[in-house]
Parts: structure tokens; sequence; C-alpha cells
């Protein structure tokens, strides 16, 4: 790590004996730099902990994850609806298990089109955005007490082609992928409300 060299070498200020030149290289201030700021970070590691994340080690869900698994989604009409459902079953449970239902969350759909460019020579649109409001209410079972309610909104946008099939299939890819943010949208506000309910103490005993 030491550095000699011939113009470094001279005389010193006592005895005359030769000195080195003590300059370090850049690269020890960068890892010196790079190991402080690791240690800087280690007592914050623990002070962190993800939304849905076991509350003791060695548990393979959490009391947020067995409250969102205990969500029975009601029916949502048309394909969107579908979509959405389907998206909110396996983001809320998606283990498989079928544990006692202890909420009821139901949806409301209201879907819109736009077309805001059109094609000067044809008239004809060239592209298309999907609209939709999702109105969702969560309520206990069976004393249908509300938990929480609101509404999730997302825009979704396809080319239009000539084709008429093309366009059908470019409409239901937006709808799916209208249907996935929305879903996470609401489990995620649903799972915020349910973790503080969960942190300010111990979840209602909701009679069988």
């Amino acid at each position: 790590m030491w550095s000699f060299s011939k113009a470094a070498i001279g005389k010193s200020a006592v005895g005359g004996r030769p000195t080195a030149d003590c300059r370090l290289p850049a690269a020890f201030f960068r890892h010196v730099a790079v190991l402080c700021m690791a240690l800087m970070a280690m007592p914050l590691s623990g002070c962190l902990q993800p939304l849905y994340a076991p509350v003791a080690p060695g548990l393979d869900a959490s009391p947020l994850a067995a409250e969102l698994q205990s969500i029975a989604v009601d029916e949502i009409p048309l394909q969107l609806g579908h979509y959405v459902r389907n998206e909110l079953i396996f983001g809320l449970n998606g283990t498989g298990s079928q544990p006692p239902p202890r909420y009821r969350l139901m949806v409301t759909l209201r879907e819109r089109v736009q077309t805001p460019i059109l094609d000067t020579v044809t008239g004809r649109a060239t592209s298309a955005a999907v609209i939709v409001d999702a109105e969702y209410r969560l309520i206990t079972i069976p004393g249908e007490v509300e938990v929480t309610k609101g509404i999730a909104f997302n825009i979704a946008s396809y080319d239009r082609f000539s084709n008429r099939f093309s366009n059908v299939r470019a409409a239901r890819d937006a709808e799916i992928r209208n249907a996935r943010v929305i879903a996470e949208s609401i489990r995620t506000r649903i799972a915020t409300v349910m973790a503080a309910r969960l942190s300010s103490g111990p979840p209602p005993v909701l009679p069988n």
C-alpha cells in the first residue's frame, strides 16, 4: 500500500535519512467509505419489516396474511368483473386454502372507452383508452360492520387496427391490465387498513 519513487526519496529534516511518500491511493479511501456506509446501515436493518412479513421467525403466515385470506370476494358482473375478481382472489389468498370467511368484499365497476386520436384520412380512431372506476366496500361477517371503502382508478390504452379481431384482442388485453392494477390497488389499501387494525390490538372475535 506504500509507494516509493525516486523523486519521493530524499533527505529528511532530522538525521538526513530518506523519507517515503505517505500518500495513499484513492482506492483505499473508496473502500473505507463503503465500509463506513455499511456499518451505518446495520442498525437500521432490523427496524424495517415488509407489510406481509411474519411477525415471528418460523411462521408460514403472518396475522395480516390470515386476515386477508379470510376475505370473501362477491361476484362482479361482466367480463372485466370476472378478471378483477380472479385477481383479487389470487392477491388476497394465493395459497389455495379456504378458511372460513370473516369479511366480505363488494366491488362495483364502471368502465368507459375514449378514442382521443383519430386518423384524419379515414376518420377512424387509431387508439383507445379504457377507463375503469372500481368502488369497493369491505364489511365483516356476519355483523356487516364496514371496515373500509374507497374507489380505485386506472386507465389502459391500446392501439386500434383495421382488423376487427385485432381490436377485440387489444381491448381485452387492456381490460386484463386494468384488472391487475385495480385489484392490486384494492388489495394494498385493504392490507394497510388491516395492518393498522392489527397493530392497535387483537382483531375482534366474531361469532360463527
